[in-house]
């Protein structure tokens, strides 16, 4: 979506190859992100701070997880309610994150190294500056793209979008649940003046808090479109005619070639976008600072763990079993599948996905649909190798094998081949885990996916032909009513 690198800093830092003896520069060292912009409203705020030395090389390893101090404070205010982490991503750069419990007129951000401020610090952020509760949607919603620097076009939507020349609301929310509201989960949202309303079909509706809880963020956030939709709620895509067949809009959270559904990005990465320093531990961030030992010192052992979900994932475990020294693979539980031990090895306990990094090589493998784990393991500095598959996130299209990770076949019958491809060329495997890693640091960030979501939403709505409607038996899904801390919106009301 956009560049990581401030042009300065990435001009400056050609020269780099070691990179980084001695100290840090506070003058010379970069501060950027989007957690220096007031109005960049994330559940979890976030910059970068680059370290740079005296001669103008930026460090290519950890200068130590404390070179760098971050205060963060309320001028005008007796308390400062913020929790700042400041993670060592061990390539000379740090991810400064901070969640805000309270809204402020204004924060001051100190990023200091020693005694001494860093390039342009303390850095003033004017505002109001408002926490993740706070109900104070910005009425302009090219403002707020602005704001939270979103692409105008993102391929993926104009992809799903490009099946659906107009949507009649009226139309689908008669012959969606005829279609699919016996056999399915799925909800019918409206929202209509920003606020948010759901019917349910089907008896399994408990993931709705996902997307109830994206859409109640946003609202919060920004003026969303008036729009109508349906969200499916499992596993599998749904809709798959094929045109001239009279084709329905579903969203889902995961797509696949043999369908037409509409993709967003998964539950679980939405979740752990919301939840970031709350009750998750799993994040796009956290993940950045717990990448394991350095390439070079990491386990050669391709390393896979997860449930009986599919027919290859058996062949998986079945093939670390026959080459233990190439694959180190097992099941933490079974489910799908008879459990028999003697073709499977026993069940073994579940380890921190953040361990996962001590091993060079990462197996991605499909589950029921593709594995959500995918963006996670892309965060890290090991090299992904990714089965081929019908199913895909709203982000693999953008993907290329062979530059962001090493492909194998949907039958696994290369995978030993592909293994041995990488640790013939170790040089060229970890360029592609540092390209996939950049992949995610630059596209799958909390920014990233409101961007995704709104635009989505947006341009759906565009193609709406008649008024979206709070149809019969409908409820309002409220916003939480429970924080400690209530915020004055100084926005007129949104109406």
């Amino acid at each position: 979506m956009r560049a990581l690198w401030p042009l300065c800093l990435a001009l400056g830092a050609a020269a780099a190859a070691a990179g980084g003896g001695g100290r840090p520069s506070p003058e010379r060292s970069a501060v950027w992100g989007p957690g220096l912009r007031a109005a960049a409203a994330l559940p979890a705020r976030y910059f970068y701070v680059q370290a740079v030395d005296a001669q103008g090389l930026r460090f290519t390893s950890s200068p130590g997880e404390n070179a760098f101090q971050v205060k963060i404070t309320a001028p005008e205010e007796q308390f400062t309610r913020v929790g700042v982490q400041v993670l060592d991503r061990k390539d000379g750069s740090f991810l400064v994150r901070y969640r805000m419990y309270a809204s402020y007129k204004s924060l001051r951000i100190e990023v200091k190294t020693g005694d001494k401020h860093v390039a342009k610090s303390p850095y003033i952020l004017k505002g109001p500056i408002y926490h993740e509760n706070c109900d104070c949607p910005q009425e302009e919603s090219s403002a707020w793209l602005e704001e939270m620097n979103c692409p105008q076009t993102i391929p993926q939507i104009q992809r799903d979008l490009a099946n659906f020349p107009t949507v009649d609301p009226d139309k689908i929310a008669k012959e969606i649940p005829q279609r699919f509201g016996q056999r399915q989960s799925l909800c019918h949202y409206t929202i209509k003046d920003n606020e948010v309303y759901i019917k349910t079909y089907g008896e399994h509706v408990g993931f709705r808090i996902f997307m109830d809880a994206i859409l109640l963020s946003l609202t919060r956030k920004v003026k969303m479109p008036d729009v109508e939709f349906f969200v499916n709620l499992g596993d599998w895509p749904l809709e798959k005619r094929k045109p001239p067949q009279n084709l329905h809009p579903i969203f889902s959270w995961c797509g696949s070639s043999e369908s037409k559904d509409i993709v967003m990005p998964t539950y679980d990465l939405t979740d752990s976008v919301l939840e970031t320093m709350g009750r998750v531990s799993l994040d796009m961030m956290s993940v950045q600072a717990n990448t394991g030992p350095s390439w070079e010192d990491k386990n050669t052992t391709a390393f896979w763990r997860g449930r009986d979900s599919r027919k290859e994932r058996l062949e998986l475990v079945k093939l670390s079993r026959k080459y233990p020294e190439i694959i180190d693979a097992a099941f933490t539980n079974f489910f799908f599948f008879k459990h028999d031990e003697s073709l499977y090895g026993p069940i073994v306990k579940h380890i921190s996905f953040f361990d996962f990094f001590k091993y060079k090589y990462q197996i991605n493998i499909d589950g029921t649909v593709a594995a959500y784990r995918l963006p996670y393991l892309l965060a890290g500095n090991s090299v992904v190798l990714k089965q081929d598959s019908i199913y895909y996130e709203h982000f693999y299209n953008e993907l290329q094998p062979w530059k962001h990770y090493i492909p194998f076949k949907s039958d696994l019958s290369d995978l030993l081949e592909k293994l041995q491809w990488a640790k013939d060329h170790d040089e060229e495997a970890k360029n592609i885990a540092k390209s996939g890693q950049e992949f995610a640091r630059n596209n799958l960030m909390g920014d990233h996916i409101f961007c995704y979501y709104f635009k989505l939403f947006q341009e759906y709505a565009s193609l709406q032909v008649s008024e979206p409607k709070i149809r019969d038996g409908m409820e309002k899904v409220q916003q939480p009513d429970d924080d400690l801390f209530p915020c004055t919106c100084h926005r007129k009301k949104v109406q």
